[in-house]
C-alpha cells in the first residue's frame, strides 16, 4: 500500500543519477520527465501493448467459458456439483507459483510456452473463475420460468439466451469481465514462467527493471497500473449501484 501511495510522487520527481548509477538526493523538484520516458520508450510501450492484447483476449475467452460454466452449474442438480465447482474455482485458491509451474509443464511439450496463445490460455484459466463467481451469483436470483415462457412462445434456446437471460445477467458478466481483465493485466508469476522475449508484459517489464536497473520510470509505470485498477474499481461500483437500482425498480 505504501508503494502505491508514494509512486505518483516519485514519478514526478526528477531524480538524478551519479556517475556510479545511484539515485541522488535531495530531490530537486517536480517534473513529468519519467512519464515522457515511459511514453517514448519502445520497450515500455511494447510491454503495455502486450498487456492490453493479452488482457483483452483472455477476458473475452473467460467471459464465454465462465458464462457457459455458470449456466451449466446453475441448472445442474447433482451431488458432484460442489466438487466440480471447487475444480473450476481452483485457480483462485491454488498458489500462483504452483499454477504457473503446472501450466508450464503442461504447455511446454505442445510448444505453447513463449507464445501469445499460451499466455492468453494461461490467463484465461486464471481469470475464468471470477466470471463464474459473478455470473453464478447473478443467476441465484434468476427466475427459470422466464426461459420456459420464452420456449413456450416458440423462442429457440439461443434466442431465449440473447433476449431473456443475457440482459438479466449482464451486470454480473460485466463485473466478472472487469475482474478478469484486472487479473490478467496485473499478473506476473505465470508470465515469468511462460513469457518469451516478444511477450514481455508491463508487470514483467517492471519486475525486470527492478532487478536489472534502477529507473524512476518504473514508478511512472506503477502509476499507470494503479490508475487502471482505480478505473476498474470505479466501474464495478457503478455497475453494482446500477444493478441495485434495477432490482429496486423491478420490485
Amino acid at each position: 500500500m505504501f508503494v502505491f501511495l508514494i509512486a505518483p510522487i516519485l514519478a514526478i520527481m526528477p531524480l538524478s543519477f551519479s556517475s556510479g548509477s545511484y539515485l541522488t538526493y535531495p530531490l530537486p523538484g517536480f517534473s513529468l520527465r519519467w512519464y515522457d520516458d515511459f511514453i517514448n520508450s519502445p520497450r515500455w510501450m511494447t510491454a503495455l501493448k502486450n498487456s492490453m492484447i493479452i488482457g483483452v483476449a483472455s477476458t473475452l475467452l473467460s467471459m464465454v467459458l465462465g458464462t457457459l460454466a455458470a449456466l451449466g452449474l446453475a441448472q445442474w442438480k447433482s451431488r458432484f456439483k460442489p466438487l466440480v465447482l471447487a475444480f473450476v474455482l481452483s485457480p483462485v485458491v491454488v498458489p500462483g507459483v504452483i499454477t504457473a509451474v503446472g501450466l508450464y509443464f503442461f504447455f511446454a511439450p505442445i510448444g505453447l510456452t513463449g507464445s501469445y496463445l499460451g499466455l492468453i490460455l494461461a490467463h484465461t484459466a486464471l481469470a475464468t473463475p471470477f466470471v463464474v463467481i459473478t455470473v453464478g451469483a447473478t443467476l441465484q436470483s434468476f427466475d427459470t420460468n422466464l426461459t420456459r415462457a420464452a420456449a413456450s412462445l416458440g423462442a429457440s434456446p439461443l434466442y431465449a439466451f440473447r433476449r431473456v437471460i443475457l440482459p438479466l445477467i449482464l451486470p454480473g458478466l460485466a463485473s466478472g469481465a472487469l475482474f478478469a481483465f484486472a487479473t490478467s493485466f496485473d499478473e506476473v508469476v505465470i508470465v515469468l514462467f511462460m513469457v518469451g522475449p516478444e511477450q514481455r508484459t508491463l508487470p514483467r517489464e517492471m519486475f525486470a527493471g527492478i532487478r536489472e536497473n534502477i529507473s524512476p520510470t518504473i514508478t511512472a509505470a506503477a502509476v499507470i497500473l494503479t490508475t487502471v485498477s482505480v478505473i476498474l474499481l470505479a466501474t464495478m461500483e457503478g455497475l453494482r449501484r446500477r444493478n441495485e437500482r434495477l432490482k429496486g425498480g423491478s420490485a
